[in-house]
């Protein structure tokens, strides 16, 4: 701030700082170095640091593509009180690109804390699309994709896991699951025994890369199929599983659609329950409108 003197009048005038950068959220190839962009190649080169989940990861990428921007480390140990160092960067005017090891980041990747707090400092964000690994195997899988769920890594430890399936037991979309290969068999056995033997489901295994998998097979098949062959448990895996439906020749409602009407009747007229829980799940009307009479029936 500044006093400025004009014809004996005092006016004040604010120093106007310089413009911020830009962060660009750049995707890179999960596996096929030929699948990054001629617009990611530019703008990794271009932007005054690399903000990259491991940068001796990264390091081999960069130098491939003949990429000299210096790295600096951004990964889930350290986004939280390192963040600051990047958006200090931003601020003073330089535009940073934000990298995950493969893929888009922050998809079950390190990114969204850095990204968050640079919107809240008004700071501009701006995507540079690419490579996602639960898109490539959407697109491939032949399950219906009109509607989908990614529901990321699922807990470790078998309770936690097994809860979190029990969730979307009955979800009719279609659930798309990222997995770590030591995991695979636990994790497929859990949706085999929670969705049934039945279900229809898809491993993508190594996308894009020289030993790339794509298996269609029933969820009890597709374990047996996996463990069966050790070769099939290494490398990054997305497993994909067809969404609920009503058995044959019947249209049931959902658990999930019965809790919401279960809400709403506690509230509202049986007819108005009926309407609005029609409204929220997508189920028909008059089915919800027959199980709520049934429920009253039991009460």
């Amino acid at each position: 701030m500044r006093a400025l003197r004009n014809r004996g009048v005092s006016v004040s005038a604010s120093v106007v700082p310089a413009a911020a950068g830009t962060l660009y959220v750049v995707a890179t190839p999960i596996g096929n170095l030929d699948d990054i962009s001629a617009r990611a190649l530019r703008i990794l080169g271009q932007v005054a640091l690399i903000a990259a989940e491991d940068t001796r990861h990264s390091v081999r990428l960069l130098q491939h593509f003949g990429i000299a921007t210096p790295l600096a480390a951004c990964h889930e140990h350290n986004e939280r009180d390192q963040g600051g160092r990047f958006l200090a960067r931003l601020q003073a005017g330089e535009d940073v690109a934000l990298i995950s090891d493969a893929g888009t980041p922050l998809i079950s990747d390190p990114g969204f804390h850095l990204v968050r707090a640079a919107r809240a400092a008004g700071i501009r964000v701006v995507p540079v699309p690419g490579a996602c690994a639960l898109i490539a195997a959407l697109s491939a899988a032949g399950l219906p994709s009109d509607r989908f769920s990614f529901e990321g890594f699922l807990p470790a430890k078998v309770v936690g896991r097994r809860s979190r399936l029990e969730q979307v037991r009955e979800d009719g979309r279609t659930l798309i699951y990222y997995e770590a290969p030591h995991r695979l068999l636990e994790s497929l056995a859990d949706m085999r025994d929670v969705f049934g033997a039945d279900r229809q489901a898809v491993l993508g295994r190594e996308l894009t890369k020289t030993f790339e998998t794509l298996k269609v097979l029933p969820l009890g098949e597709l374990h047996d199929w996996v463990a069966a062959d050790s070769n099939q448990q290494r490398g990054e895996c997305v497993i994909l599983i067809a969404g609920w439906q009503a058995p044959e020749g019947e249209e049931a409602v959902s658990s999930g659609a019965l809790r919401v009407l279960d809400l709403l009747l506690a509230e509202l007229p049986l007819k108005r329950a009926a309407a609005l829980a029609a409204e929220i799940t997508g189920v028909r009307k008059n089915l919800l409108y027959q199980a709520a009479l049934d429920r009253q029936k039991d009460a």
